[in-house]
C-alpha cells in the first residue's frame, strides 16, 4: 500500500526506501532525469509501512521520534523538501470531502479550549524548561515569527525588527495603558515600555514564563511600568489604550473566536488600537495535524482569514491594516533549527534523545509548512472608529524609523556563528557539546 502511494507521489527528486525485510525500492523518475532532493530512508518494525500508508500525518512523526524511520542519505529537511515539492502537484493540499463535512464537529472537539483546558494546553508546551528555549531562541526569547526587513539579517536583528514593526502599528503615546495577550517571557512588553513611556500588562497562562518575565522586569528596573499576571484574556479588566497579541491566537480555537474579539472590543478604550499577529493558512479552513495536536500544541489551530474576518465585523472592528508575511517564519524556523541542532547534546541532557528527535521533526515540519504548505503569518491592525488610525500607511514607515532603540538584555551574552547569531545564557558554551548550567531543570 505504501509502495503504491510513494510511486504515485514521487515525481520530482528521488526517494530510496529500505523496507523492514531488507528489500530496497526506489521512487522517482526512471529515465535519469530526476532533479531535486535525493533521500534514502530505512524502515524497521513490521507494522511501520502499514501505519505510514494509513495515517502518515501521525505516524511519520512517530516513526522518526521512535527511530523506526531513519534517514541514511540526506537530511530530515531534505525529506520534507522532497515531499513538499511533490505534494504541490496536487490540489493545494485541500482536505477531502468527508473531512470538510466533518470539520465543524472535529474543530469543536479539539479546539473548545475552556479556561481549564487552555491552561493545561499551554503548560504542555510553554512550561518546558526555559533553558531549552534559551538554547535556540534569540536573546530576547521571542518565540514567534521574526521580521526580515533585509534578507541577510541575523535572528536577533530580525526579532528586534519584528518588535519595532509592531510598535509602529500600535502608535504608542506617553501615558497609555497597553495589554499584551500571551506575553511569553515578556520580551515584547518590556520592549514597548523601553520604546515609549507607557504602562504594560502582560498576561500568560504559563507559570514558567510568568516567573521569567517578572524577573526580567525586575532586573531592568521596569517593574513599576510593566507587570505580568497569570491570567486568561477572558478574565482581564480594562480599559486599555492599546492591545497587542503575538503568537497566542493560534491557541484560541475557532469556537472561541467570537468571544475573543468581543472581549478585545470590550477591553479597548475609545480611540484605541489593537494589533493581532498570528499564523494563518491560505488554502482555507482545515484541521490541525494529528501529530502536532498530540505532541506539540494540543488544542491549537491555524486559521484561514475567511474564518477570522467575519468575527471582526461582528465585533464592530475596522480592519485598518492587514499585512501577510509569507516566508519570514520559514526563515525564522530554519535559524531555530540550526541553533537547536548545534546544542542538541545539551538539550538531550535536559530531556532525552527521543525528545530531541520530536523537536527536530516539529521545527522541520513547521518550516516546510511555510515553504510548501500554504502557511503564512498575518498582522491585523484593528480600531473601533473610522479615524483612529492615520489615513495613509506612510506613518508606519516613519514610526518604524523613529522608534527608540530597544534594550539589550544584560543577562545574556551573544555569540556570533557562521549561520546565525546564537544567544546563550551564562554558563553555556557555543560548542554544540557545551555543558548545561547547574540549575537546568529536568523534564516534567
Amino acid at each position: 500500500m505504501l509502495q503504491a502511494k510513494l510511486k504515485q507521489l514521487i515525481q520530482t527528486g528521488s526517494l530510496s526506501v529500505t523496507w523492514p525485510n531488507g528489500r530496497v525500492s526506489r521512487f522517482g523518475p526512471t529515465n535519469g532525469s530526476a532533479t531535486g532532493p535525493d533521500v534514502a530512508v530505512r524502515l524497521s518494525g513490521k507494522l511501520t509501512p502499514l501505519k505510514l500508508a494509513l495515517h502518515p500525518d501521525l505516524y511519520l512523526g512517530e516513526a522518526y521520534m521512535n527511530g523506526t524511520l531513519r534517514i541514511e542519505r540526506g537530511t530530515l529537511p531534505d525529506l520534507f523538501e522532497l515531499i513538499g515539492k511533490n505534494i504541490l502537484r496536487y490540489a493545494g493540499g485541500r482536505d477531502g470531502l468527508l473531512l470538510r463535512l466533518g470539520r465543524p464537529l472535529l474543530n469543536l472537539m479539539t479546539q473548545y479550549n475552556s479556561r481549564r483546558l487552555a491552561r493545561r494546553n499551554v503548560s504542555h508546551h510553554y512550561d518546558l524548561s526555559d533553558e531549552l528555549y534559551r538554547l535556540f531562541l534569540d536573546a530576547d526569547l521571542q518565540y514567534s515569527c521574526a521580521y526580515f526587513a533585509q534578507p541577510d539579517m541575523t535572528l536577533d536583528a530580525a526579532q528586534t525588527a519584528k518588535k519595532r514593526h509592531l510598535a509602529a502599528k500600535l502608535q504608542l503615546q506617553p501615558g497609555q495603558r497597553v495589554l499584551d495577550i500571551g506575553c511569553g517571557w515578556g520580551g515584547l512588553a518590556l520592549s514597548l515600555a523601553q520604546a515609549e513611556d507607557v504602562k504594560v500588562l502582560g498576561i500568560t497562562l504559563s507559570q514558567e514564563q510568568l516567573e521569567v518575565a517578572r524577573e526580567r522586569a525586575k532586573k531592568l528596573g521596569l517593574s513599576e511600568r510593566v507587570s505580568f499576571e497569570l491570567s486568561d484574556y477572558r478574565d482581564v479588566q480594562g480599559p486599555f489604550d492599546r492591545i497587542v497579541s503575538v503568537g497566542m491566537f493560534e491557541h484560541v480555537g475557532v469556537p472561541n473566536y467570537a468571544h475573543f474579539f468581543g472581549r478585545v472590543r470590550e477591553l479597548l478604550a475609545p480611540n484605541g488600537i489593537a494589533v493581532l499577529h498570528s499564523i494563518g493558512r491560505m488554502h482555507g479552513p482545515s484541521t490541525t495535524s494529528h501529530w502536532i495536536q498530540k505532541y506539540i500544541f494540543p488544542g491549537g489551530y491555524i486559521p484561514a482569514l475567511s474564518q477570522v474576518i467575519p468575527h471582526l465585523e461582528s465585533a464592530g472592528f475596522w480592519l485598518t491594516d492587514l499585512e501577510v508575511l509569507r516566508l519570514h517564519y520559514a526563515n525564522t524556523l530554519r535559524l531555530w533549527r540550526e541553533r537547536f541542532l548545534a546544542h542538541r547534546n545539551a538539550i538531550a541532557k535536559i530531556y532525552d534523545d527521543r525528545f530531541c528527535r520530536m523537536w527536530e521533526f516539529y521545527l522541520v515540519v513547521s518550516e516546510m509548512s511555510f515553504r510548501y504548505g500554504g502557511f503564512m503569518v498575518f498582522q491585523m491592525q484593528l480600531s473601533g472608529e473610522v479615524d483612529d488610525v492615520p489615513l495613509t500607511r506612510d506613518y508606519l514607515f516613519e514610526a518604524e524609523r523613529d522608534v527608540r532603540p530597544f534594550y539589550e538584555l544584560p543577562e545574556h551574552r551573544v555569540v556570533r556563528s557562521k549561520s546565525s547569531l546564537a544567544s546563550l545564557p551564562p554558563g553555556i558554551s557555543d560548542d554544540p557539546a557545551g555543558r548545561l548550567p547547574a540549575n537546568a531543570r529536568a523534564a516534567k
